[in-house]
């Protein structure tokens, strides 16, 4: 592979790189509106019921998208097809799978609800199904064409500043008041649909001569299989532990962790919409046989997302209990919880980059390892559950449990993962670096010290002065020329578009 295309593909990685941590900043400001109306005027109890559902209606729609977030970029790589038809071909799957699901859930609601509903309407979550599978294969799209702002958009701007509006909206209306996060949550994911549909019609147009070919797409349907199981499971392991805490602890508990979650799982957020716009890199370079720019991507994606987590874990965890106190003196139980999620999105770091790559050359071994690490979790996580119960803790310590078992599962499948990719690409692809620690050791210091000053200030003064002195330090030492690309505009060889 030429040095320019290899430029070109460090370009594209560092221009959707920029763009989604833009998007994280975006994510973060919608977020908190939504979590100050869910805690403030729903209550932990409500809350946590609309997790519970949440969690099968995520879950169900991953799997109905038939891993295309991956899958997508492979086939439009390596087929002659027109492009739209094949994008055609997961939408209308995705859609007849999606209803399917929607309707089993109609007639069999009992799993969505272990703590009960907050209203009738409630069951009308079902209808997100197709709408989120759709959503993921259009934005899948975008990305191949390296179009991640539409990403961007639909999940960053319009999807949750549209649950923020609404759940308010609802709330005062006497008909819809209790009922108020699942209709929110409804039009939220149908105005990301409308977000991603708008740009993938100019992008790719409608099909021209397309028709339905069955055989055709029980062959996708049945080739995706991997990697429908290796996205189901990536998710749940981050839904697995509300799914369990929903049968061992009270909702209100239920509702707490869930706003840990929001603020633990916005890193999660970062890394994985790095996936879109490394497939099509990593597609390209295997049908080339370039195994040591894998690698290299591998290295050097994988350094930027862990670098960018620890800061935000740093400037989320040291003040935590500032941060969980923002929403009610309640949740100040949930910031043992929110302490070890943080630390498992950072742990998890070299396993979602691995396994962008692990998809496409050993998704049999992937799919084994995802499955028996999700075991691991569930088995942790019921034990540890279970352990506070007979020790007679409250159900911050059932919080603090699942939690912990995210951690540990999270970081055996990145050791994991990485130690089978690094045998099968013959190169290293370890993203730790020494400076990591260099750069976290002063930003603790400066954060305990915030931690002394009354909460107001170690929230407005503290998290600015956590990220700026972690910062400091890791682009001083710890980031290079190649790393400073991610934050450049302006770098040599050729544009995404061209590469």
């Amino acid at each position: 592979m030429s040095d320019g295309t290899q430029q070109g593909d460090m370009a594209a990685l560092a221009k959707g790189g920029r763009t989604n941590v833009f998007g994280f900043v975006l994510r973060l400001a919608a977020r908190i509106p939504f979590l100050l109306i869910a805690t403030r005027l729903y209550g932990s109890e409500s809350l946590g019921r609309f997790a519970s559902a949440f969690v099968m209606i995520e879950i169900l729609a991953l799997v109905c998208s038939l891993g295309e977030k991956r899958g997508l970029a492979q086939r439009l790589t390596e087929s002659d097809e027109p492009a739209v038809n094949l994008v055609f071909d997961g939408l209308f799957v995705a859609l007849l799978l999606g209803s399917a699901a929607a309707l089993v859930l109609w007639i069999f609601p009992e799993p969505m609800f272990p703590n009960g509903t907050n209203s009738p309407y409630d069951l009308w979550l079902v209808v997100t199904i197709p709408a989120f599978a759709l959503t993921e294969i259009l934005l899948a799209a975008q990305a191949y064409k390296y179009d991640i702002a539409t990403t961007v958009r639909a999940r960053a701007v319009v999807e949750p500043w549209t649950i923020s509006i609404m759940a308010g909206v609802f709330f005062y209306i006497p008909a819809t008041q209790e009922a108020g996060l699942a209709l929110a949550y409804i039009a939220s994911i149908f105005a990301a649909l409308l977000t991603a549909a708008w740009p993938f019609l100019r992008t790719y147009g409608l099909p021209q001569g397309w028709r339905p070919n069955p055989r055709a797409m029980v062959k996708m349907t049945s080739g995706a299989l991997p990697l429908v199981g290796a996205d189901a499971i990536e998710r749940g392991t981050r839904l697995l532990d509300i799914f369990i805490l929903g049968f061992f602890a009270a909702p209100s508990a239920v509702g707490i962790y869930y706003v840990a979650q929001q603020f633990a799982t916005l890193p999660q957020k970062l890394k994985t919409s790095f996936e879109p716009i490394l497939s099509p890199v990593i597609t390209r370079n295997l049908k080339e046989g370039n195994l040591s720019a894998i690698a290299a991507q591998v290295r050097q994606v994988g350094f930027w997302i862990i670098a960018v987590q620890a800061a935000i874990a740093l400037a989320l965890g040291v003040p935590g209990e500032a941060v969980m106190g923002l929403w009610g003196p309640d949740y100040v139980g949930g910031t043992g919880a929110l302490a070890f999620l943080l630390a498992a999105e950072v742990a998890a770091a070299m396993a979602v980059v691995s396994e962008s790559v692990l998809v496409y050359i050993a998704r049999k071994r992937n799919l084994a390892i995802s499955v028996g690490i999700l075991a691991l979790q569930a088995v942790l996580t019921v034990g540890l559950i279970m352990l506070a119960e007979k020790l007679g803790y409250g159900e911050p310590f059932k919080a603090a449990g699942a939690a912990l078992a995210l951690l540990i599962a999270l970081a055996t499948s990145s050791l994991i993962k990485a130690l089978l990719l690094k045998k099968l690409l013959k190169a290293p692809v370890s993203n730790w670096r020494w400076a990591l620690v260099w750069a976290t050791a002063p930003a603790v210091v400066v954060g305990f010290a915030a931690t002394q000053l009354p909460e107001w200030a170690e929230l407005i003064i503290g998290i600015p002065a956590i990220l700026f002195t972690y910062g400091y330090v890791i682009w001083h030492k710890g980031f290079g020329p190649e790393d400073r690309v991610l934050f450049r505009k302006n770098i040599g060889g050729p544009q995404p578009e061209d590469a």
